[in-house]
């Protein structure tokens, strides 16, 4: 993870981009639904149940490892956590191969 520094916003970076084809600006305009996994655990059941306010789960991930990024349930990216306006954020430090993202090879399960 970061140090939680300042991010651009996502507005200004969109901005940034530019819309090289015709086709692409058809679906500019689609809003898409991003998400961002930290980690997952199974537990049984009886775990689940003993949960308590202060339990902690260990997650799969490293703490240090790169978070996925994942757009409608396609992971398109990996990143870190930044601090944006007070808010979290996510740095994307790497982009999936288009050709694989395409062909859903990534696809969240």
């Amino acid at each position: 993870m970061s140090d939680m520094r300042e991010a651009p916003s996502a507005a200004a970076m969109a901005a940034a981009i530019p819309v090289p084809d015709h086709n692409l600006e058809l679906l500019a305009g689609v809003s898409m639904r991003l998400s961002v996994e930290v980690g997952s655990a199974s537990i049984r059941l009886v775990e689940l149940l003993a949960l308590t306010e202060g339990s902690v789960l260990q997650l799969d991930r490293e703490a240090e490892a790169l978070l996925d990024i994942f757009a409608n349930g396609t992971l398109i990216a990996r990143g870190e956590v930044v601090e944006t306006n007070g808010r979290y954020g996510i740095r994307v430090i790497d982009v999936v191969n288009p050709d694989r993202r395409m062909l859903g090879m990534e696809r969240r399960a």
